[in-house]
């Protein structure tokens, strides 16, 4: 894949999908669930390397957290599956330490914050599609959290809607070894381009 990866960085968007300390750090509600995978794939330190590549060749970087009000009071009153787990851990609360973008991945002058994420699939609850198609982008890059899940939701919905979508193997995390796999062997290649971090850093 690295040998024939072509990307025109005008129209390309690395997407960066809940890099939050409730994830990425010590101490976050659900750091311990990832630690294996992120620590095994180097999941903070090749996305860092890979923003920096893809600012300074002129790829338009978005952040797209998750984050709720106190309460949680945009959620149905009886969550369930994924959510329920955010709600019972109280993860993801505006304006706490949790819900805050990992320092290395600050978003940097000329970054886009992508806001209202309150689900699975980044298209879902936010304008981003509309702020795709408003800067020609075609081509969208992920990373991200969960593998399974709000990584590989948005994929679909990206697939769905017309972009040519990479999901970076390197540069994501589950909760174990073997759903990332999982994911990255069966699920990926149906709806996307999965490569390495390495391979789009060459191709820019």
């Amino acid at each position: 894949m690295s040998q024939t990866l072509t990307l025109d960085p005008a129209t390309t968007a690395l997407v960066l999908i809940e890099f939050q300390n409730e994830f990425t750090s010590d101490g976050g509600v659900l750091h311990d669930a990832v630690s294996e995978v992120m620590e095994k794939n180097g999941v903070l330190a090749n996305t860092v390397a890979l923003v920096d590549k893809a600012r300074a060749a002129g790829v338009t970087i978005m952040h797209a957290p998750i984050t709720f009000a106190p309460g949680y009071g945009e959620l149905t009153r009886h969550p369930y599956g994924i959510l329920k787990g955010v709600v019972d851990g109280n993860a993801f609360v505006k304006g706490s330490w949790g819900a805050a973008i990992v320092d290395d991945l600050s978003p940097a002058d000329g970054d886009i914050l992508i806001e209202g994420k309150r689900g699975l699939d980044t298209f879902a609850s936010t304008n981003l599609d509309f702020i795709l198609r408003s800067k020609g982008i075609t081509t969208i890059i992920l990373a991200g959290f969960l593998t399974n899940c709000c990584v590989e939701s948005t994929m679909r919905s990206g697939y769905e809607n017309g972009y040519r979508v990479l999901t970076l193997t390197d540069c994501t995390a589950a909760t174990s070894v073997a759903e990332h796999d999982n994911a990255i062997s069966f699920d990926y290649p149906m709806f996307s381009e999965p490569v390495e971090s390495s391979a789009v850093i060459g191709a820019l």
